[in-house]
C-alpha cells in the first residue's frame, strides 16, 4: 500500500516517520515547503498538491489543524484518489465533519474513517499512540497496518463520528480534571498547606491523576494558555456535538471555566 500524509506539525511529523520507518512507500504534501525539509533524505517523495497525492496513494493520514483545514484537505483528496482507497482523518474536529466527508467518500467506493490520537508529539515519536477509532469494521481492517506504525493502543470506538466524540470528551474531562487541581492547590494554599508537600501527598493518594501532575506544575492559568487554546477548541466542539445539553456542567462548564482563565489573564 503506498501512503500519504498530510499534516506534518508536532503531532503529524512523527506520525508520517513512524510510517516511512516501517517501509511504506510515501508521498507528503505541506502548504509550507519548509515542513518537507527534514525529510529530504528520508526515502519519502513530495506531491506538488493535495490532487497529485490523492492520485498516487491508496492511504492517506490528514492531521491539519481544524475543521476547515480537513474538510479543504478532503475536498481535493476525494475526487483524486482510485476507488477502494483509504482516508484516516487524525485532526481533532467536529464529528458531523467526519460524517459527511465519510458520506462524499462512500459515494467514490473509498473509505473513510475518523482516527485521533492521544499522547502528544512525544507519544508519536516513540510509536506509542492511542488512536480512537470511528468507522467500519471492514475499513479499519484495511487502514489497522499503517494505524499500527505508530500507535501502542488502537480502539474502535464504533461508527464514523465515534473517534471524534471520545477524544472531545477525554479533552473536556482533561480541562475539567484541570480546574480541579488548579482549585484543589489553591484551596490548600488558603488553609495554610505547604504546596510542595501538598503535591507529594496527591501524587501518592486517592486525588492523584494525569492531570493533577500537569496542574502541579502551572504556577497560574495563564502560563497553560498554549494547551489551553487547543483544548478551548475541543470543549467548544463538544458543547456543539453535546447540544449544550445542561445534563453535563462538570466536563463543559468546569472545564469552561479554567480555560477562560487561561486565556483571558
Amino acid at each position: 500500500m503506498k501512503c500519504g500524509f498530510i499534516g506534518l506539525g508536532s503531532q503529524g511529523a512523527p506520525m508520517a516517520q513512524a510510517i516511512i520507518d516501517a517501509g511504506y512507500e510515501t508521498v507528503l504534501w505541506a502548504r509550507r515547503p519548509e515542513s518537507l525539509e527534514p525529510y529530504a533524505d528520508s526515502g519519502a517523495s513530495f506531491a506538488g498538491s493535495v490532487r497529485e497525492l490523492g492520485e498516487q496513494v491508496q492511504f492517506c493520514g490528514i492531521c491539519v489543524v481544524d475543521d476547515n483545514g480537513v474538510r479543504q484537505v478532503c475536498d481535493e483528496l476525494i475526487p483524486a484518489m482510485a476507488t477502494g482507497g483509504c482516508i484516516a482523518i487524525h485532526s481533532t474536529v467536529h464529528p458531523q465533519l467526519c460524517r459527511e466527508l465519510a458520506a462524499a467518500a462512500g459515494e467514490r467506493g473509498i473509505y473513510l474513517i475518523d482516527a485521533p490520537v492521544s499522547g502528544g508529539g512525544s507519544a508519536a515519536a516513540d510509536k506509542t499512540l492511542t488512536v480512537m477509532v470511528g468507522g467500519s469494521d471492514e475499513a479499519l481492517e484495511k487502514m489497522r497496518p499503517v494505524l499500527e506504525t505508530f500507535s501502542g493502543l488502537l480502539i474502535h470506538l464504533g461508527d464514523v463520528g465515534a473517534g471524534q466524540m471520545a477524544k472531545l470528551v477525554n479533552n473536556s474531562m482533561m480541562a475539567a480534571n484541570l480546574a480541579i487541581a488548579h482549585q484543589s492547590l489553591a484551596a490548600a494554599a488558603a488553609l495554610g498547606v505547604d504546596r510542595d508537600a501538598f503535591i507529594q501527598l496527591v501524587k501518592v493518594s486517592s486525588g492523584r491523576s494525569f492531570a493533577f501532575d500537569v496542574g502541579s506544575r502551572i504556577g497560574k492559568p495563564s502560563d497553560f494558555a498554549h494547551g489551553a487554546r487547543m483544548l478551548n477548541k475541543d470543549v467548544g466542539l463538544l458543547g456543539e456535538a453535546l447540544g449544550d445539553d445542561p445534563s453535563y456542567p462538570l466536563i463543559h462548564d468546569t472545564a469552561q471555566a479554567f480555560l477562560k482563565a487561561a486565556l483571558e489573564n
